[in-house]
């Protein structure tokens, strides 16, 4: 198979990155009116339920997200029940957590919405659902090289919430109800759109109609499943690892320090986070493609792509620091002045992420996740010990160290595994096999 031509990589790179933008700024504008109507306190309220029902979510489905596009490639998308076997991961996943977070939630309440009530957490476990929903269309797109129709639930699934969130105050219902409102009804609405479109690339007949496991409905394929799962477990760690180090002095933060001052430092998070968009936006796009390649090719094509991922960070991240302040103050107002400093050390820990994608892009479109897993989980201990170290005496600011620290190591241990395996590797295809087998 020849390899993809590097202009057209680049403009696709380029458009998800303007998708990702647009979420950005659909994210950020929310932030802004519920930060207006609620204060500091409801921004991490916000924050929180953005991370935990999906944290849950992705935990009970056994890695599919990652899978999907390794599975879904043109040389595999036609494996006899292939459908049916996803679909049956995707909804028994997704029930598990939903009944997960309702035996969870009166704990979930004390620890980090303490001044609420316990059926209002409980009946955000609805959103376990919708989320996981959502994220599984989407990353079936990606593993069908549906590049528009990808790049548009990308957008749109942070876009959505606004409106969502508008309707329950229009009508009355405010604070964390009207929250849990708009995240749901945005993830459906959107949800609903990514599977049409699903449905669209594969074909009408695939909505539950096509006979001998080719449609979306049918008996699942245990021995698939497995390995499916397999496939999706070593990956899954090291996706969680990932959500981990950028949610987890979120999660700590806002249990030790309380949401108003989780809510300034989310607000820093989100903002130095614009300069990972091209590195996710680089896995997103190679990950798909480099699983068709071979290992040399895929190899070519990774190592070429890291000067420039690199440079374009770095350069990037200068008047990302400079504008820290006057931004957050425009759009949150004097309340969140605090964040700004916690910003500029967050965006530091950001300088070698658009590298980093690059390599786990190469990594997952090898069939070796393990080794992206492995990786992430070394920053994953720096995260908790330096966390724990510093948040308790140093709050926002602690926390924001912590994570550049982790951002920092294991970016640049992505970077060089990449660099190390891609030189040699047809001398490497063995070890790596038995290394993956055996994470």
């Amino acid at each position: 198979m020849t390899r993809p031509h590097a202009g057209e990589l680049l403009r696709t790179v380029l458009s998800n990155c303007s998708a990702r933008l647009l979420a950005m700024l659909g994210l950020t504008l929310a932030t802004v009116l519920v930060a207006r109507t609620g204060g500091p306190a409801a921004v991490g309220e916000y924050a929180l339920l953005r991370m935990l029902p999906g944290l849950i979510g992705v935990l009970c489905v056994l890695g599919l997200p990652g899978a999907l596009a390794y599975f879904l490639a043109e040389h595999r998308r036609d494996l006899p029940r292939l459908w049916p076997t996803l679909m049956a991961i995707g909804f028994a996943g997704g029930f598990v957590g939903t009944a997960l977070w309702l035996a969870a939630s009166p704990l979930i309440a004390k620890v980090f919405f303490p001044h609420e009530s316990p059926w209002l957490i409980a009946a955000a476990g609805g959103t376990v659902a919708t989320q996981l929903m959502l994220t599984v269309g989407k990353t079936a797109l990606q593993g069908l090289e549906d590049r528009r129709g990808g790049d548009v639930v990308i957008a749109a699934e942070e876009l959505a919430f606004l409106p969502c969130f508008v309707l329950p105050l229009v009508v009355g219902v405010h604070g964390l109800a009207a929250i849990i409102i708009g995240l749901a009804l945005a993830d459906v609405v959107v949800a609903i759109d990514a599977w049409r479109r699903v449905s669209r690339r594969l074909g009408w007949r695939r909505f539950g109609l096509a006979g001998h496991g080719q449609g979306w409905w049918g008996r699942p394929e245990r021995s698939l499943g497995r390995e499916v799962a397999s496939y999706g477990l070593r990956g899954q760690v090291g996706g969680l690892i990932t959500l981990l180090n950028l949610r987890l002095d979120v999660a700590i933060l806002g249990a030790i320090a309380g949401p108003a001052i989780l809510g300034g430092y989310a607000v820093a998070s989100k903002y130095a986070e614009l300069l990972r968009l091209p590195g996710t936006a680089l896995t997103w796009v190679f990950y798909p493609r480099l699983a068709k390649l071979d290992e040399n090719q895929a190899g070519t094509v990774a190592r070429r792509m890291i000067r420039p991922a690199l440079l374009g960070i770095i350069v990037a991240a200068i008047p990302v620091a400079l504008l820290a302040s006057p931004i957050l103050r425009l759009l949150y107002g004097a309340s969140f002045a605090p964040a700004v400093t916690p910003a500029r050390v967050l965006v530091a820990g950001m300088v070698l992420a658009g590298a980093s994608g690059v390599a786990s892009a190469y990594l997952y479109g090898r069939g070796t996740p393990g080794l992206n897993s492995v990786v992430l989980g070394i920053g994953l201990v720096i995260t908790v010990v330096l966390d724990v170290t510093l948040i308790p005496s140093h709050g926002a600011l602690g926390a924001a160290f912590a994570s550049t620290a982790a951002y920092l190591s294991t970016d640049a241990l992505l970077i060089v595994l990449l660099l190390r395996l891609s030189s040699s590797a047809p001398r490497h295809r063995t070890a790596v096999a038995v290394s993956e087998g055996s994470s």
